[in-house]
């Protein structure tokens, strides 16, 4: 609709609804999201096309439509209000927030066989019930059913009949229809005024064959050739475009898409109970779909089936002449434990077969229990995952190239464990342990390929132990971060990390696609910018880059070059160093929907979680800055300091509004600065900064830039210091001196005053560690985490003058934040729950009440420093990824024979 439209529609409807912005344009309306002033609510606010409206009028138009006013059910979107406005006719529904069935068939193209059932007996309910009432839809389509929370919702229904009943025969003569072409039923294709429920319910059949098969069941390249072939075409069968479709579905879905209407359904409600009747048939069948044979006869089927495949097999020999396999695809759901918190981890901790029939992943998005990684099989052809009790612990896991063993580390060990079950095999103590996955590889030559993480250089080991060799690996001057073994053994590609100046990020050009040549005992360098790779059809590699984006690219492994890329698809979720993607050798590809964010798929980025643990929201959905670390609020909770690394870069300090506005920075390039503290009063910034030794201290900053430069507050050459907390009194600080490595003496908690130039008292002084302190409002109280017990607790002392310990974490805890009023201790306990701790401060400090608000193992944490906010109202500011903050789709894609498509790109 033209802006000039917009304005008087805006202008028609003041003081009832405000249009926001177009949501999408169909055949009959243009919808608009727009506020319900009266009752303070989002709705859909759709809009008859013009020349639609002067056809149909506007008083036969809401005549008509009041017939739907009044249907309630639970998966039929209500109708709101209804109206004519400045010759607009409109009518009022619900918003609903999430896809339609055809953004969803567009993504996925194919659905799941059980979840496709499940849609359609929802909906032939609903259209069971609005027949009862009288209403027929006529416009059954997907781009007419949302999907909100995984249920199906019809939306739209009756607007067809209402369009279709007040525009009478110069509805026609205008060359409109009512309806969409593949959808239609033969008696709409053929003009009938008249249509009844076997109508909807044919197009219900057409809309469960599109997500059984992937296309309506008579497509064609124009409405013309669609019209023509739904009457006149053929019987379909989904059975015959795929093979895991039951026969009860395929024969209710050949018995919906009946030429006569007399020879359907005789209601939508029988369409869904034969969905669920596994003994339903219908006529002669299709594909496959009749009764089994049983009895003597079956012997003699089960016989002939032998003697056909033997021929086709002959055939096919001779011909060279084979059906490819047809692609599918459908959604994985690995369970109420998994939850993808990192950017990297589908690439990192999940394992695909090589058959791609089976998984393995950690519940716990990649967090360690108490007994290490929770690991779980599930094999594509069931419900549900099973844990795997003798690979607790276990990381890295790799499938053998027969995927019958699993391959893992487990503190340093490399084991080899049966999938079936049973002892598993000790291969290889490393030097080192691992925090992450190393890059790991089983070739199919029983050939290991793993990394050494005490110099990230490559080594080898047969599949039953043995010698250890080292590869060459000079070219490769970082990290190695993945490992896939070449077809037949005897090489492997190899992504890797080239390091920074800091030895952490990877900086622009990386990571980097390296071919490791075993035989030659040579590493060669293919191309820049890889995140992934995985052998191909064809003498191929499929690799992705940081943006999210798959190539193929054809590999020549005597020349050990790479071919020019040819674009595969688009939209995968990535981090900077990994695509969140697995490809398996028979051409399975498992992949996680996102954003092609690439460099910045990582951020972390403050966003608001309310106490109920629901969607977090971004502090600043318009955020350009860069990845953050550690931050804080001002005390009247307007402002944020927090530290920004840029690319090769140490992080420094900036500040900016909380919601908006752009970041300021507060120090100087060069100067490594982190873990900003607010002064009482809001003016200043305090920091630990580190000097080109390497040593810490303690520098302060003007909050509005106007200091120009930093100045040391306070330096202490015999120890480091790693915290400060400012208190009341600008002349006392709190600051924590020592590490909390294991090899160094322990982190303790002191007090420093600066009229003396700076004499340090120790405070929370202990063999164990001591830190993460946060001071109460009234200055009184310290909170601080010590692991004196054996593990982390949140404890409470009297400030400054110290006295008895009282614990306010039970089961665990870290990252103390007192609330603005004083009366309210949060921490995170030991599963990375926020608790809020109610607390009486007089005539002394004891704890009144805990309350578990919410899981955050979502969000960074951290045991030497808080990792969050909270504001007086109560919600917490906790560093999100922008695809949990903007309700990015993080399902899981399963694409069975993949490597059809892939064919098809490289003219194979």
């Amino acid at each position: 609709m033209s802006e000039s439209l917009s304005k008087r529609l805006n202008a028609a409807l003041e003081g009832r609804y405000r249009i926001e912005r177009e949501l999408g344009e169909g055949g009959m309306a243009t919808v608009y999201l727009a506020d319900d002033l009266k009752h303070e609510r989002k709705v859909a606010l759709k809009v008859l096309k013009p020349e639609l409206a002067a056809v149909v009028g506007a008083e036969r138009f809401l005549a008509e439509i009041k017939t739907t006013a009044n249907l309630q059910h639970p998966h039929i979107l209500p109708l709101f209000d209804s109206g004519e406005a400045d010759s607009f006719l409109y009518y009022v529904m619900p918003y609903v927030e999430g896809e339609t069935l055809r953004q969803r068939l567009e993504a996925e193209k194919q659905l799941p066989v059980d979840e496709a059932v499940r849609l359609t007996t929802d909906l032939a309910e609903a259209l069971d019930y609005a027949h009862q009432h009288g209403v027929i839809h006529r416009d059954i389509k997907p781009g007419n059913i949302l999907l909100q929370q995984g249920r199906p919702v019809i939306s739209d229904f009756g607007i067809a009949l209402a369009v279709g009943s007040a525009g009478g025969t110069r509805l026609t003569e205008t060359g409109l229809s009512v309806g969409t072409p593949y959808y239609m039923s033969p008696e709409q294709a053929t003009g009938d005024r008249v249509v009844g429920p076997a109508s909807d319910t044919y197009s219900l059949g057409c809309v469960l064959f599109e997500m059984l098969v992937g296309e309506p069941p008579y497509p064609g390249s124009t409405a013309q050739a669609v019209l023509g072939r739904i009457i006149a075409g053929g019987a379909v069968s989904a059975t015959e475009h795929r093979r895991s479709v039951p026969a009860n579905v395929d024969a209710a879905v050949r018995k919906a898409l009946e030429k006569l209407p007399a020879d359907r359904f005789t209601s939508a409600a029988e369409f869904g109970k034969a969905l669920g009747d596994g003994s339903f048939r219908h006529g002669g069948g299709g594909g496959g779909a009749g009764a089994a044979a049983t009895g003597p006869w079956r012997n003699i089927a089960l016989a002939a089936s032998a003697a056909v495949v033997v021929l086709l097999g002959a055939l096919v020999w001779t011909a060279g002449q084979l059906e490819r396999p047809q692609v599918e695809r459908q959604r994985i759901e690995l369970g109420s434990g998994f939850v993808g918190s990192s950017a990297e981890f589908i690439a990192l901790f999940v394992a695909l077969s090589p058959d791609g029939s089976d998984i393995i992943f950690p519940d716990t998005a990649g967090m360690a229990g108490e007994d290490g990684f929770r690991l779980h099989h599930k094999p594509l052809d069931q419900a549900d995952a099973t844990p795997l009790a003798s690979l607790q612990g276990g990381l890295g896991v790799t499938f053998s190239p027969d995927g019958e063993w699993l391959l893992h580390f487990d503190e340093g060990t490399l084991r080899k464990q049966p999938l079936s079950g049973g002892a598993s095999v000790a291969l290889l103590e490393m030097s080192t342990g691992s925090a992450n996955r190393p890059a790991l590889a089983w070739l199919e030559d029983g050939t290991i390929v793993l990394e050494d993480r005490a110099d990230y250089s490559m080594v080898t080991i047969h599949e039953d132990g043995g010698v250890v060799d080292t590869i060459s690996t000079e070219a490769v001057t970082g990290r190695p971060l993945r490992a896939t073994g070449l077809p037949g053994g005897g090489a492997a590609l190899l992504i890797s990390c080239q390091l920074n100046g800091s030895g952490a990020a990877c900086p622009p050009g990386t990571p980097m696609l390296f071919l490791l040549d075993l035989e030659a005992d040579t590493v060669v360098l293919l191309r820049e910018r890889v995140s992934g790779a995985w052998p191909g059809p064809e003498g191929h590699i499929i690799y992705t880059d940081p943006g999210g984006s798959v190539y193929a690219a054809a590999l020549d492994r005597r020349g050990r070059t790479l071919g020019p890329p040819i674009p595969l698809m688009d939209g995968v979720a990535a981090a900077p160093s990994a695509a969140e993607m697995h490809v398996s050798a028979n051409g399975t590809l498992l992949y996680q929907r996102g954003e092609a964010a690439g460099d910045a798929a990582n951020l972390n980025l403050p966003s608001w979680v309310t106490g109920g643990g629901s969607r977090p929201e971004l502090a600043d959905p318009a955020w350009l800055g860069g990845p953050i670390e550690w931050f804080a609020l001002s005390p009247d909770e307007s402002r944020l300091a927090m530290t920004i690394s840029v690319m090769e870069e140490p992080p420094r300090v900036w500040v900016k509004d909380v919601s908006s506005g752009a970041a300021m920075p507060l120090t100087p390039v060069g100067l490594s600065t982190q873990r900003p503290e607010w002064s009482a009063d809001g003016t200043r910034i305090l920091y630990i900064a580190e000097d080109s030794l390497g040593n810490a201290h303690v520098q302060s900053v003007a909050a509005d830039g106007s200091s120009p430069a930093p100045d040391t507050v306070w330096y202490d050459e015999a120890e480091d210091t790693w915290e400060v907390s400012a208190t009341p009194d600008p002349d006392i600080l709190v600051v924590r001196r020592g590490s909390t490595a294991a090899d160094v003496r322990a982190a303790d908690i002191g007090i420093v005053d600066l009229r003396d130039g700076g004499s340090y008292t120790p405070f929370a002084a202990t063999p164990a560690n001591e830190n993460a302190m946060a001071l109460s409002p009234d200055g009184r109280w310290l909170a601080y985490m010590t692991d004196a017990s054996g593990q982390r607790e949140v404890v409470v002392q009297p400030f400054p003058q110290g006295g008895a310990r009282i614990q306010v974490s039970t089961t665990g805890g870290q990252e103390p934040v007192w609330s603005a009023s004083g009366d309210r201790v949060y921490f995170r306990d030991g599963d990375l729950r926020l608790v809020a701790a109610r607390v009486d401060t007089s005539p002394s400090f004891r704890v009144a009440e805990r309350a578990v608000l919410f899981e955050t193992f979502l969000f960074p944490s951290a045991s030497t420093h808080r990792r969050y906010e909270v504001a007086e109202d109560g919600r917490a500011l906790f560093l999100v990824r922008p695809s949990l903050a903007r309700g990015s789709d993080t399902d899981l894609i399963l694409v069975r024979n993949w490597f059809e498509e892939v064919r098809e790109r490289i003219g194979g």
